[in-house]
């Protein structure tokens, strides 16, 4: 059993993601998409934390490892998980690898870097 939400061994890895308007949440949402669809880690959906819905919140609380990429210094998929009573996760941040808000375009390139960084994580 978890002794904090998301702590447990033997569940999923799930990885959240920042889906913002702009650029570096539209690179941190595919690369998202990508790791699952390579079988590194389940995406979940963030909007079921912030909506506090109980088959989401327990699944999540049962996952081996939690990664939350958000795509800037905002952290709002980071502080979703928080207000949610999550504390055992790691956090990687789009504009940390060298992309900037509003001028990094959406590419193959740079949803790489991302999953590569959160691959290291996982």
């Amino acid at each position: 059993m978890a002794d904090e939400k998301g702590c447990c061994s033997g569940g999923p890895k799930l990885i959240f993601s920042c889906s913002g308007a702009v650029d570096v949440g539209a690179i941190a949402d595919q690369a998202a998409r990508k790791l699952n669809a390579a079988g590194k880690g389940k995406m979940y959906c963030m909007t079921g934390i912030g909506g506090r819905i109980s088959g989401i919140m327990k699944t999540t609380e049962g996952a081996s490892k939690i990664v939350v990429i958000d795509g800037c210094p905002l952290d709002c998929a980071k502080n979703s998980l928080e207000l949610a009573g999550f504390t055992q996760y790691v956090h990687m941040r789009v504009t940390d690898l060298g992309m900037e808000k509003g001028k990094s375009p959406v590419s193959d390139a740079n949803v790489a870097k991302v999953m590569a960084k959160c691959e290291e994580l996982l």
